[in-house]
């Protein structure tokens, strides 16, 4: 059944019915994909049970390890790296990651009855916190990496460590061994020109929303960290 809106043009119509057909492709792409990821073989071993510091019941800092990040039932733990500090040189967080929390924070409650879920930062948990607080974050699990290799052995980072980078990981719990699942590899694969690099974005609300707007992503605009 087809649609139409009031005022539009035959020109208009005939248009719209044509990208319909794209969107429509694309959904199906979408899925596919989706699929073939779900059925991915087993992912390598976690090399070691990582440990990250995090706030405990009273505030202070405390020990967690990986393994301890699945919580009874919840077989499927998703890790954020987030780009705090931003650069080598600069002890901030990055402002795109942090426009992507302030949604995810709202997002994390749901998830959370399926899936484990967790924000790590190579900054130091009191920086980490203070900077949450600041954004009103409440619901998000963080935690610093600081003293570990975590964001090392999953690319969370350049090789020599000098530049924090914004991957998306999700492991699998498989008995007593945490597997890897998938990252968000497509941040390093070039993106062909003109194209959005559309990583771990494909689940930001903010870039998805301009996607649907006749000015698109624009070239010249990124978040900041206060208007």
């Amino acid at each position: 059944m087809g649609v139409t809106f009031p005022g539009e043009s035959a020109e208009y119509r005939a248009a719209r019915d044509q990208l319909l057909e794209q969107e429509a492709e694309m959904r199906r792409a979408v899925e596919a994909v989706a699929a073939a990821r779900r059925e991915l073989p087993p992912g390598g071993a976690v090399p070691e049970d990582y440990v990250f510091q995090g706030a405990g019941r009273d505030g202070a800092p405390t020990d967690v390890k990986l393994s301890e990040l699945f919580a009874p039932g919840k077989d499927t733990l998703v890790i954020y790296s987030m780009m705090f500090p931003r650069a080598p040189d600069e002890d901030l967080p990055c402002p795109s990651c942090t426009q992507f929390l302030d949604s995810f924070d709202g997002v994390a409650e749901h998830a959370a009855q399926r899936v484990n879920v967790a924000i790590v930062a190579k900054a130091a948990l009191p920086r980490l916190l203070a900077h949450a607080e600041g954004r009103g974050w409440r619901r998000l699990r963080l935690l610093s990496s600081a003293g570990n290799a975590y964001n090392h052995d999953y690319l969370g980072e350049t090789p020599d460590g000098s530049q924090q980078l914004p991957m998306l990981n999700v492991f699998r719990r498989d008995g007593d061994a945490v597997r890897h699942f998938w990252g968000s590899e497509l941040l390093y694969q070039p993106p062909d020109p003109g194209q959005d690099p559309r990583h771990a974005e494909t689940i930001d609300p903010l870039w998805n929303l301009f996607d649907f707007a006749p000015e698109g992503r624009g070239t010249d605009w990124y978040p900041a960290l206060s208007y």
